[in-house]
């Protein structure tokens, strides 16, 4: 709630100051933008439907200190309609995405260099790695690219121009599996199901039942530290 609520908040100041020239300066004015762009990319991955004039009026109302022009009930029951709506959208995309990702995963099992193992994960060897397999308890060096079925670049290492570094037990489990199926200086593609992923709550970029496809090169194996 809070999230959807500051996102409001944003468009409404957005539409606010679209119409004057907006100085990004001093270190107070690049923090404000530095927020504005990471509240705008929530707003966007939630695909709410809002009128940013009446957000802007709403916003003034309170900086102004007028009296609401809907009552509190009022403001609830709108909210929690929203939610519900929201909740159904989202259901109906899971759905969808479900008999997507079914298809896909029978197609692609299919073909020349791909295997299934036994908890439904597909993947195929791009480069034979000639290193140590890592295990569940390491931590690992990886650079990787991940895209939806349709192609669709959610994350990349490569283009942050920096590989990543986690504990292998601390990832979805098409990872944790995946990763101990390679050596050191191999390079995998993985096809991992939606319940070996991120499943039907998703998350920012992916859709609820997405079904994932990583490229990852396993760089460096490291023991994981004890606390």
């Amino acid at each position: 709630m809070k999230s959807i609520l500051w996102g409001l908040a944003l468009i409404a100041i957005a539409s606010i100051g679209c119409n004057k020239k907006v100085d990004v300066k001093t270190d107070k004015e690049k923090m404000s933008y530095t927020i504005g762009q990471q509240i705008g990319r929530q707003i966007k991955a939630q695909g709410m439907d809002v009128d940013a004039n009446v957000l802007a009026a709403s916003i003034s109302d309170v900086v102004a200190n007028k009296e609401s022009r809907l009552k509190p009930e009022e403001m609830q029951a709108v909210m929690m309609k929203a939610q519900e709506a929201a909740m159904a959208k989202q259901q109906e995309a899971g759905k969808e995405n479900q008999a997507k990702g079914e298809k896909f995963l029978a197609d692609n099992k299919a073909k020349a260099g791909v295997k299934v193992t036994a908890s439904g994960l597909q993947y195929e060897t791009i480069t034979e790695g000639n290193g140590k397999s890592p295990k569940a308890t390491d931590t690992v060096e990886v650079h990787y690219k991940g895209t939806l079925i349709d192609g669709t670049e959610f994350d990349s290492s490569y283009k942050r121009g920096q590989p990543a570094q986690f504990p292998l037990n601390g990832v979805i489990k098409g990872w944790t599996e995946g990763l101990q199926l390679m050596k050191v200086g191999g390079k995998n593609r993985l096809f991992v199901p939606s319940e070996l992923a991120y499943g039907p709550q998703g998350r920012p970029g992916i859709p609820p039942n997405s079904v994932l496809v990583f490229e990852v090169e396993l760089l460096k194996i490291g023991k994981a530290e004890k606390k």
